[in-house]
């Protein structure tokens, strides 16, 4: 179980405080609006009202006791920045901040933020993907090159074997895993027969991934 910071009660740092509790941490979140602090309640039961930009505020709270802290504001670029470099200064073991920009992300990285994310351009991107391609059901992107792609299987595949295909080697894929409705199979066997009802979790490129179809 790892102790979490959420700064920012918006709708991105809700769903990141609770998708952190459900998997079983122990979340913290701060929120200088009261409305906001007010709807989140039902959910997060460790919830302050204040500025996470004042020092003195942020340095009662222990920060250095904290695995992870979220900056999930969306509407300042300048008050991310100024708790990014705050937390760092009081000792933060992990910052992560949201940025719309890629020079805020730049600027981030460079004044102490761990790790960068765009919410809406990430979300926006994995849709335009899932939905812009017949063949692909869902896709994760581990760098900008390389993915984890959920796949329809090809119907010349059907009925033939892992091996039998030489996937690797013809397409430069790897297959992580099958999957049949709600049940994934991880890493199967060269000697596993492809079904009609199975889909496939394979990683590499999109141009490599596209080739398959």
């Amino acid at each position: 179980m790892k102790s979490i910071l959420i700064i920012g009660l918006g709708r991105f740092g809700r769903h990141m405080a609770q998708t952190f509790i459900e998997n079983g941490h122990e979340v913290m979140a701060i929120d200088y609006n009261e409305d906001r602090a007010d709807d989140a309640v039902g959910t997060i039961q460790q919830i302050l009202i204040g500025d996470a930009t004042d020092e003195r505020f942020m340095e009662s709270l222990g920060i250095r006791n904290f695995d992870l802290a979220v900056i999930a504001i969306g509407e300042s670029f300048q008050s991310v920045l100024e708790i990014t470099v705050l937390l760092k200064d009081l000792g933060c073991k992990f910052v992560v901040a949201r940025a719309t920009r890629e020079v805020h992300k730049k600027l981030l990285l460079r004044n102490g933020a761990d790790y960068v994310v765009y919410a809406e351009r990430e979300i926006a991107e994995r849709l335009a993907i899932k939905f812009g391609a017949d063949n692909i059901f869902d896709y994760i992107e581990l760098t900008p090159e390389i993915g984890i792609y959920e796949i329809a299987i090809p119907r010349r595949w059907i009925g033939r074997s892992i091996v039998d295909l030489s996937i690797r080697n013809k397409f430069n894929i790897s297959i992580l895993a099958t999957k049949k409705g709600e049940q994934i199979f991880p890493l199967p066997s060269p000697q596993h027969v492809f079904q009609e009802d199975e889909s496939l979790m394979v990683m590499g490129t999109m141009k490599n991934v596209n080739a398959v179809q």
